[in-house]
């Protein structure tokens, strides 16, 4: 399974976990140096899971929110611990 965005692969595992719809990927498989946190906003601060967003960057294009963690998981997305999300542009299978 691959993240891509603009033909580049931000992610590519075979140890994924599907959760609410979403395809979760390793930390170990991100690109994160193609990654930068994003500050929290209100409704970021109310996720009860601490969600932590993340702008995609590629070729100096900032993708924003493009991808995100959650950092204390509950137990509806324990399997998503340790983990990254992919949605917007970023094309996932």
């Amino acid at each position: 399974m691959k993240a891509t965005l603009k033909g580049l692969v931000i992610a590519e595992s075979d140890d994924v976990v599907e959760n609410s719809g979403y395809i979760y990927f390793p930390h170990a498989a991100v690109r994160i140096e193609l990654l930068r946190k994003t500050e929290k906003t209100a409704s970021d601060l109310r996720c009860p899971h601490t969600v932590q967003f993340y702008d995609v960057l590629i070729d100096g294009v900032s993708h924003e929110r493009a991808a995100w963690a959650y950092e204390v998981p509950l137990a509806s997305k324990k399997e998503t611990a340790d983990r990254f999300g992919f949605w917007k542009d970023v094309k996932v299978g």
